[in-house]
């Protein structure tokens, strides 16, 4: 998605961090994001609620004779009300770091700030939770749908992996909605791409692009795939998280719309304090710090849940 509208910093020494920075940290957290890769954007507002329509049906059209009753849609379109949510990350970093090496500060920030976001963003539309486990912020998310398939219950013979995953889609489509897509887990790749036919030759190889660096990885069964670690929960180098079992995610992709705010900010302090995990108070000016905190604003709408369907496997360390 290209950045529309300038995007602003507040309170930043432009001799430490540029001020351009946020138009990269916002292009690449919808590059990571494997919901913002297949779901609509749709404008949002960050001081008022944005209604967001989802169509539920194409609408009907039917012949009609001459000065007869026209026909009535038995289409329609559904309207969800989108609200902002913020989302925010504080980085302690040493004060000598952040003076004598403010471009390499600035590199860091760009390659982590956009995980850190697309993390938190992919979580919370998935599994309706935030990192650490609470109710997320939005109140619709996409692992409520009822449909659900559990992978490896196929046989080679039967079509294995590859069955299962177009038995999912088939719940899908006999609910009469269309199968554009699918976000995966990591996990899910090496067996996609070790699944063989009963000669032994690969049946999945269309699964990644090579070299893309993105979250859009390919084609599978046909439609688009993205993989994202949010699907699984289990993010790496995460102590708390917990694999959730869930290997995969997809379905129609119009009942799902998301919202970027166009401002982000990120503000520097060598004076505030912090409490860390465990509750102890930090003070940025008494340790040498710079604390940087960075903010932005997103939102998510559903429609029919059981518009999607569930791909589970077997949680790892189980």
């Amino acid at each position: 998605m290209a950045v529309t509208a300038p995007l602003t910093l507040s309170n930043v020494d432009g001799a430490l961090l540029p001020r351009t920075i946020t138009a990269p940290i916002f292009e690449k957290s919808v590059e990571q994001s494997a919901v913002m890769a297949l779901a609509r954007p749709a404008p949002l507002a960050l001081d008022a609620t944005t209604s967001v329509p989802i169509p539920m049906d194409v609408p009907t059209a039917d012949w009609v004779g001459q000065a007869a009753k026209k026909p009535l849609s038995t289409g329609g379109v559904d309207v969800k009300q989108m609200q902002a949510k913020k989302l925010a990350v504080l980085i302690p970093v040493a004060m000598e770091v952040a003076k004598t090496n403010a471009g390499g500060l600035y590199d860091q920030l760009q390659k982590d700030l956009p995980t850190a976001f697309a993390r938190a963003f992919d979580h919370a539309t998935i599994h309706g939770k935030t990192m650490k486990g609470a109710a997320g912020p939005f109140t619709e998310y996409l692992a409520a749908t009822s449909n659900s398939v559990a992978l490896g219950t196929k046989s080679q013979g039967q079509g294995g992996i590859w069955a299962d995953l177009v038995t999912g889609m088939e719940e899908v489509i006999d609910s009469d909605w269309d199968y554009t897509g699918t976000v995966a887990d990591h996990r899910l790749k090496p067996k996609l791409l070790l699944a063989t036919d009963t000669t032994g030759r690969p049946i999945l190889v269309d699964t990644q692009t090579p070299g893309t660096n993105m979250a859009a990885a390919g084609t599978l069964i046909g439609e688009p795939l993205a993989y994202s670690r949010s699907v699984s929960g289990k993010q790496r180098r995460q102590a708390t998280s917990v694999d959730s079992g869930l290997r995969a995610l997809g379905g129609d992709w119009s009942q799902a719309a998301y919202g970027v705010g166009m401002d982000i900010t990120v503000r520097i302090s060598d004076q505030a304090t912090y409490v860390d995990e465990e509750g102890g108070v930090h003070s940025a000016f008494q340790e040498n710090l710079v604390l940087i905190l960075a903010e932005a604003y997103y939102g998510f709408v559903m429609g029919d849940a059981d518009a999607f369907v569930k791909f589970t496997g077997t949680p790892s360390g189980s």
